[in-house]
């Protein structure tokens, strides 16, 4: 029994925790935690919290409207549904959520084309964004499509925007000329190649040595002057051969490449055709040891009469008159837009068309190599170039030096920091005169990494079928893409104007349609020519002229 002292000297809580038992202590805390949870039950969490607001902005907007108009019948209050999640996988792994699912597009990467005519969605596509961007392996791109079905307009929309993004186009044979006003109205060169409107010295590469001369490497300038002779002498023997309507004996290449380096050592005098006339014609002696004639002047005579004979046929005296024997009118502009406008050359004479076409294409491939090293020796980011070959057919038509000479462009414009577009109408443009040239031919489409496909008849497609496998609902638009002439389809006329497939490889490919703004209208217009002052409903349709 406790004493009554011991008692009354303890507190109350050591009163209370000898009173306690363990069983009390667990009612107690059992009962604490029921009022805790009954108190977090009071409070309104989740949909329970969204609903009774709404119930509450519902009470306040009775007598005022809301946000979202009167919150009543006939009021117009409206509701918001906030987005779904954006899946990508594939059909196995999202078979589950079909039919709530939508195919994604083509990324937007490169220039704004037009409309997806299936989905209604944005197509960007360039051959040279896509490949800096890894969608392609290689900076090229091909168009194919009956005359009048917008290629021309389709890659004038590449051009202008690669170019606002510091690319810079070259088109180096505008035959038609589908460019000029493009270029022109974008600040950029035009240079016109023709008989009695400009010259244009083959030989003349001095601005592009005088380039290299500023080049502060040693090394880098010596191997850019030793590449530059080494392109003029081949450009001026493929020109005197094409003269000539033969290959070059090896005396004949021997004797120019002489008379070149002797006259002008150091690629800043430029020679002048009748100038080299009359150094061959004097005999010199060393002319005549390189031919193995020494003192017979008659054997000399016998041995550089052909050469002579080209020579003549692109002086003064010849057929194109001071074309080629004067000084170059118009230089190329490094860094600057430029288009060569050769339309008032001849298209008959093949051989004027194949030399003009020669020697535009090596002069921007100079000018492209001369950049790189001029660039690389200050320190500066490399400028990148695309180049246009617009109506390739007439190009590789023209002689086939030249179907080799864009072989080998295709092959190398990635190690240049070049892109290149090349258009024609159909795979049967391709077709030359020997099997071996037509193989080359077609490897060129072959290699495109993306090809743009516009109408083209079942028999204009070449192996096309097989190198990209086009379905059957591919070849369909195509063959439906070339009706387009006299229909009228509800408000819109050539109704299949500016559609394209793109075409990367074997997979499927991307129908579109190129749409254009008002600004473009002016300088896309192929068939100005047939305007007599008077504008077409088209001019405000925005649509494909």
């Amino acid at each position: 029994m406790m004493s009554s002292q011991t008692t009354d000297d303890q507190t109350p809580a050591a009163a209370a925790k000898l009173v306690l038992s363990k069983g009390d202590r667990r009612r107690l805390e059992k009962e604490e935690r029921r009022a805790r949870e009954a108190a977090r039950a009071k409070q309104v969490r989740g949909l329970r919290r969204f609903f009774a607001q709404v119930k509450a902005d519902r009470k306040a907007t009775l007598t005022r409207p809301g946000a979202t108009g009167w919150n009543r019948r006939g009021g117009g209050p409206t509701g918001h549904i906030e987005r779904p999640y954006e899946l990508q996988g594939t059909t196995v792994q999202l078979c589950g959520y079909w039919p709530f699912i939508a195919g994604s597009g083509a990324e937007l990467v490169g220039a704004p084309l037009g409309k997806d005519l299936r989905r209604e969605s944005l197509v960007c596509a360039d051959p040279i964004s896509w490949f800096v961007g890894e969608l392609i392996r290689n900076p090229s791109a091909f168009v194919l499509g009956q005359p009048g079905l917008g290629k021309s307009s389709l890659v004038k929309r590449m051009v202008a925007v690669l170019m606002d993004w510091g690319i810079i186009p070259m088109a180096l044979s505008d035959a038609r000329p589908d460019y000029v006003d493009l270029f022109r109205a974008c600040d950029g060169q035009v240079i016109e190649f023709a008989p009695g409107r400009s010259h244009i010295n083959p030989m003349d590469v001095s601005v592009f040595a005088a380039a290299l001369a500023g080049v502060k490497d040693e090394k880098a300038r010596e191997e850019g002057l030793n590449d530059l002779r080494t392109q003029q002498l081949s450009l001026m023997s493929g020109l005197v051969a094409m003269f000539a309507r033969r290959s070059l004996d090896p005396h004949e290449t021997t004797v120019l490449a002489h008379t070149i380096r002797s006259m002008d050592p150091d690629l800043t005098d430029p020679v002048l055709i009748p100038d080299m006339i009359a150094h061959i014609r004097s005999r010199p002696a060393s002319l005549r040891n390189l031919t193995l004639t020494h003192e017979d002047t008659n054997a000399y005579d016998a041995r550089v009469q052909g050469l002579l004979d080209a020579l003549i046929a692109m002086g003064p005296d010849g057929q194109y008159k001071d074309l080629f024997s004067k000084p170059t009118t118009a230089h190329i502009i490094p860094g600057k837009p430029v288009v060569f406008d050769v339309s008032a050359v001849g298209e008959n004479d093949g051989v004027l068309m194949a030399a003009v076409q020669s020697l535009c294409w090596n002069l921007g491939t100079i000018t492209v190599a001369t950049e790189k090293i001029v660039t690389k020796d200050q320190g500066l980011p490399q400028k990148h170039y695309l180049l246009i070959m617009d109506e390739l057919w007439k190009v590789l038509r023209t002689s086939e030096q030249m179907v080799y000479f864009v072989d080998s462009l295709t092959r190398l414009n990635r190690g240049r920091g070049i892109g290149q577009i090349m258009i024609t109408h159909t795979m049967n443009d391709l077709k030359l005169p020997s099997q071996a040239m037509t193989d080359i031919a077609w490897g060129f489409v072959n290699r495109s990494e993306m090809v743009f496909l516009g109408g083209l008849a079942p028999d204009e497609m070449g192996n096309l079928e097989n190198v990209f496998a086009l379905s059957e609902t591919e070849k369909s638009w195509l063959t439906e893409w070339t009706d387009d002439s006299g229909r009228v389809t509800g408000s819109e006329k050539r109704p299949h104007t500016g559609k394209f497939i793109l075409k990367t490889g074997k997979r499927p490919g991307l129908p579109f349609k190129v749409h254009q703004v008002h600004a473009e209208i002016a300088v896309t217009n192929t068939n100005s020519a047939w305007e007599q002052g008077t504008a077409t409903t088209d001019d405000e349709s925005g649509d494909l002229v």
